[in-house]
């Protein structure tokens, strides 16, 4: 059974996000943003072994702590997409335009393609490239669980920005339309900020999508 715990991080509130498999107890960080510390504390209590880092996108709330926690627990960073590698590599120029401390340029151990199937233990995540908030955005879908991790594409009542460097309103609204909406109504996700939504929610209520 695949499990999840939020903890949300940094000044940003973004959800990063410990999702593991129950049977096995092999665990994925996804979208460290920060507060590294506070998140290796937060981990332990729940006897997990973490395996690899995942990244959705290449924004700086997302990714912050992403490289000290790879190291700390000598892991793999998976994601996201390459046409985020741009995003990466400047990501301390990321930090100046929101004026927090710089967070050093890296770049993953592997880049996600759509149509990917990542493995947490005996559960797996079907990527899907959603481009739009940035070039290289993707979200991983649980088909099993009827779950996904959502990143910045799509929140309850709001849709990404993509006002920031590579984003891009057709291209989000493209990815909404035809690769999330197409989901059924069911199925659960859990945004890069705020509370969690179902897709059926979001497609009869949400103003943006209208």
């Amino acid at each position: 059974m695949m499990r999840y715990h939020l903890m949300p991080v940094t000044a940003f509130n973004q959800n990063c996000s410990l999702i593991w498999c129950d049977q096995i107890k092999e665990a994925a960080l996804v979208d460290p943003g920060g507060d590294a510390r506070r998140l290796c504390l937060e981990i332990e209590t729940f006897n997990v072994t973490i395996t690899k880092i995942l990244l959705t996108h290449g924004h700086l709330d997302h990714v912050g702590a992403s490289k000290e926690l790879a190291q700390y627990y000598g892991v793999p960073i998976i994601g996201p997409h390459s046409a985020d590698q741009p995003l990466l590599e400047n990501l301390p120029g990321q930090c100046k335009m929101f004026g927090v401390p710089i967070i050093d340029s890296f770049l993953p151990d592997h880049w996600l393609d759509n149509g990917e199937i990542i493995k947490v233990g005996m559960e797996s995540y079907l990527v899907l490239h959603c481009p739009g908030h940035s070039p290289g955005h993707v979200v991983l879908w649980n088909k099993t669980s009827r779950f996904i991790i959502m990143g910045d594409v799509l929140f309850r009542n709001a849709i990404g920005r993509t006002d920031l460097p590579g984003g891009n309103a057709q291209m989000l609204m493209h990815s909404i339309n035809n690769l999330l909406l197409r989901l059924a109504d069911d199925i659960v996700f859990l945004p890069g900020h705020g509370p969690m939504s179902t897709i059926g929610r979001e497609r009869y209520s949400n103003l943006f999508l209208r």
